[in-house]
């Protein structure tokens, strides 16, 4: 476990704006299974020690295999992954890392044929708001595990 600790405390700092974008992402009514290879990818790319962590725990106690947990970095090699979840990645890499030339027509069309416009819409305000939190997160420096209690993620048998 690393030794140092947060540099700000923003959900005391700024208790209101925390909890509405805590409220605002608890909001969604995706599938758990997805929301959480979302949150997970992002979190990867954005070296997001804290939320990577959270979110390995939240999809081990929401019962995802062990293997496919470990693809999530490998998903455009791995057979693991459902088209749709396989679209949902991309959607989110590709949001993550916008692109200089910004998201292309052909990017769009792939992802729509798995998603209807409220799915998409859904998923595209998701992978915004694990953005937000993966940035606030770094910018601080929170400790990996040091919400769990808070969560109940030290139910997840992972420490």
């Amino acid at each position: 476990m690393s030794t140092h600790t947060a540099r700000l405390d923003y959900f005391r700092q700024s208790a209101d704006l925390s909890k509405k974008y805590l409220d605002f992402s608890m909001a969604f009514r995706m599938d758990k299974t997805l929301a959480v290879l979302i949150d997970i990818r992002a979190s990867q790319l954005n070296g997001c020690a804290f939320c990577l962590d959270m979110h390995v725990k939240q999809a081990k106690m929401h019962g995802e295999r062990e293997l496919r947990l470990h693809h999530v970095a490998i998903w455009r090699e791995s057979t693991l992954f459902t088209p749709k979840e396989r679209a949902a990645l991309a959607w989110t890499e590709l949001l993550t890392r916008i692109p200089a030339e910004g998201v292309s027509d052909a990017a769009y069309a792939e992802v729509s044929e798995h998603f209807s416009p409220e799915e998409l819409s859904e998923l595209t305000w998701r992978v915004a708001a694990i953005n937000g939190w993966n940035r606030m997160n770094v910018a601080v420096r929170n400790v990996p595990g040091s919400a769990d209690k808070m969560f109940g993620l030290d139910k997840a048998g992972l420490n």
